[in-house]
This record gives C-alpha cells, structure tokens and sequence, in this order.
C-alpha cells in the first residue's frame, strides 16, 4: 500500500476550466444564498445558581410587547411573532440582515422549578428569564469539619 501526501496549499484547479470554479465560487461564496442558510433563531445562554435558573436571549431590536412566554406542564416556550410595516422611505438598502421577525425557543424545566416564582426582563436587547426553584431544592451549603 502506498501513502501519498498531498500538499497543504489548495490545488489550482483554474487551469482546467476557470469558468466552473468561477461559478461555484460565487455561488457559494453570495451572501444571499448564505443568509438563507444561516438560521435566524437568537442565540440563548442558560446558567444555575443555588436559587434560581437564568435564561438570557439575545434578541435586538424588539419591544417587550412582542414576547410571548408560556408555561406548560414542565416546557417553556418564549416566541417572538412580529409583523413587520413595510414603510416606503426614501432609503434604499443595499443589505438589509437584521429582521428576527417570529422565532420560538423551547426548553424542558426540570423538577425543582417553582412555577410562581418566574419573571422576565427585555433590557439592552436581551431577554432575561429567571425561574425560581423551590424551597426543597435550594441546598444549605456548609463547611463540614474533618475528625
């Protein structure tokens, strides 16, 4: 068996037909299709403390009114449906990427979430959810001495 190493350097392929590279470069390359391919779902940070659960999601650009977040059984489910105006400017744009309008985001809660204590805050253009746990599931830390 023969290993053959190839190199690191991209092979220039151009010189068999420069047309088709050509195209697939650009085809690949073109932020339209790209954009299209890249999900518009806001990216979420999710952190434990010893009394609560904290859900943070960055989402610019919206009011506090375009959120909808439920609570069923042991799921919660934060969406976003916003309609968006058409407004006739006198701007035309050249790109246009900044558009979340409907997402929904949905996540399993675990057994220790007390359903009452849930809140949420829109600040700076993240949301902030923060789920309290119940009285039994908050542990007492303590120093435990060595005999």
């Amino acid at each position: 068996m023969a290993l053959i190493k190839f190199p690191t350097k991209t092979v220039n392929t151009d010189g068999v037909n420069p047309f088709v590279n050509s195209v697939f470069d650009n085809l690949f390359n073109d932020s339209f299709i790209s954009d299209r391919l890249v999900t518009r779902i806001p990216a979420v940070n999710i952190t434990e403390t010893t009394e609560a659960f904290a859900i943070e999601l960055a989402a610019p650009g919206l009011q506090k009114s375009d959120f909808k977040i439920n609570v069923d059984k042991n799921i919660i489910s934060i969406s976003v449906d916003k309609v968006e105006e058409s407004v006739s400017d006198d701007k035309l744009y050249s790109k246009k990427e900044y558009s979340y309008s409907s997402f929904s985001r949905s996540f399993t809660l675990p057994e220790t979430v007390n359903y009452s204590d849930i809140d949420a805050v829109y600040v700076d253009g993240v949301l902030q959810v923060k789920i309290g746990k119940k009285e039994e599931a908050i542990v007492a830390k303590r120093l435990i001495e060595v005999k």
